[in-house]
């Protein structure tokens, strides 16, 4: 049976400690969780967080209570 090495643990990781974080900011900024996606394609990251960072931000225009 194939056994994880610590650097491919180490991996894991960081990927579920980033990715949990990454969903919740996302979603305060009022877009979809899925755009979490996003962030583990080499390119589609870089877009899209210039698009998170000067977009338009759907939570800001929903008023306060």
């Amino acid at each position: 049976m194939y056994e994880f090495s610590s650097t491919q643990w180490l991996m894991v990781f960081l990927v579920l400690t980033l990715l949990i974080p990454m969903q919740q900011i996302i979603a305060r900024a009022g877009h979809s969780r899925w755009w979490t996606l996003l962030f583990f394609v080499p390119i589609a990251n870089w877009i899209a967080l210039w698009i998170l960072a000067y977009g338009h931000w759907p939570a800001l225009d929903k008023p306060k209570n």
